[in-house]
C-alpha cells in the first residue's frame, strides 16, 4: 500500500473510531426521564371544588365533629348546623379550629356574606381563616374574610390579604348572598431545634379562582397590633374566626384539606 492510501486508511479508520465514541457520548432523550419515585393515583372529584378521593373533610354539612372550641382546644364547637352548612354563633365559644394539626397543605373553604349585611369597613361580614393557630384567640397566620364589595378598608385588612402584611393582588369579591371560595396552598414554617426560624411561612390563594396571593412570604404571625414575629410549633390546628362585629354572621360549606407530602428522594430511575 503506497503512502498516500496507508495515510488514507488511517484516517478513516480514526474517523470511524471518533464517529463511534461521539455517538456513546452523545445526549439521548432517556437520559433525562426519570421513573422514580411514582406519584400516588389521586381521584379527582366530578366537579372542580369538591373534595378529591385524597381530601379529609372537615365540614361535609351534617355536623362540627371535626372542630373544638380554639379557647382551650377541648370543648365542642357550637357553631350552628342547619341546611348544610355551619354559621358562626356569636356570644358562644368563640373561634372553633379543627381536631387535627396540620403541615403543608392544600385548603378548599366557601362562606358567604349574608344579603342582608349591614355595617362599613372591618364590621361588615367581618371573619378569618386562620392558615396555623398558634393558640387560642386570634393567635396565628390570618387570611381575611370581609365582605369588600363596595365596601372600604385598609388594603391589607381587606378580603384576600394576609392579615395586615399582604394586600391582595385583585379584589375578587362577590356579592352579599353570593358563595365565596378560598383555594389555598400553606407551606408552614421550620424551625431548629433551639427555636429559631429555619424557614419561613408561605401562602398562595385564589379568591372564587382569581390569584390575589403568589407565594407570598410571611414574616411571622399576623397582628392587629405591632410587628409580626415567628414562634416556634410543630403542626397547628386550622381555624375560624367568630369576629366581635354586630353584622350579622357569616356562614361556611364544604371544607376540605389535602396533607402536602414533599418527595424526600432525588428523581431516579
Amino acid at each position: 500500500m503506497t503512502p498516500l492510501l496507508l495515510a488514507a486508511a488511517t484516517l478513516a479508520a480514526g474517523s470511524q473510531v471518533f464517529a463511534q465514541a461521539s455517538d456513546a457520548t452523545k445526549p439521548k432523550p432517556e437520559d433525562t426521564e426519570f421513573y422514580q419515585p411514582v406519584p400516588p393515583v389521586v381521584t379527582p372529584a366530578a366537579t372542580v371544588g369538591q373534595p378529591p378521593s385524597d381530601a379529609i373533610v372537615l365540614f361535609d354539612g351534617k355536623d362540627t365533629q371535626q372542630w373544638v372550641a380554639a379557647k382551650d382546644g377541648a370543648t365542642a364547637a357550637d357553631w350552628e348546623v342547619h341546611d348544610g352548612v355551619m354559621t358562626v354563633k356569636k356570644g358562644g365559644v368563640g373561634n372553633i379550629e379543627t381536631k387535627q394539626k396540620f403541615k403543608d397543605y392544600q385548603l378548599h373553604v366557601e362562606w358567604k356574606i349574608p344579603s342582608s349585611i349591614e355595617g362599613e369597613g372591618q364590621a361588615r361580614g367581618n371573619s378569618g381563616l386562620f392558615l396555623a393557630s398558634t393558640g387560642p384567640g386570634d393567635a396565628g397566620y390570618e387570611l381575611q374574610i370581609l365582605d369588600n364589595y363596595n365596601n372600604k378598608t385598609y388594603t391589607n385588612g381587606m378580603v384576600g390579604s394576609l392579615y395586615k402584611q399582604a394586600t391582595p393582588l385583585a379584589n375578587a369579591a362577590r356579592k352579599p348572598g353570593e358563595w365565596s371560595s378560598y383555594d389555598v396552598v400553606w407551606t408552614a414554617p421550620r424551625f431548629n431545634e433551639d427555636g429559631t426560624l429555619k424557614s419561613p411561612a408561605f401562602a398562595t390563594v385564589f379568591l372564587n379562582g382569581v390569584l390575589v396571593e403568589d407565594h407570598f412570604q410571611l414574616k411571622g404571625e399576623t397582628r392587629y397590633i405591632g410587628q409580626p414575629f415567628y414562634k416556634a410549633f410543630d403542626g397547628a390546628p386550622i381555624k375560624l374566626q367568630a369576629h366581635g362585629d354586630k353584622s350579622e354572621p357569616i356562614s361556611f360549606r364544604n371544607i376540605w384539606v389535602r396533607e402536602v407530602k414533599h418527595w424526600d428522594v432525588e428523581p431516579h430511575n
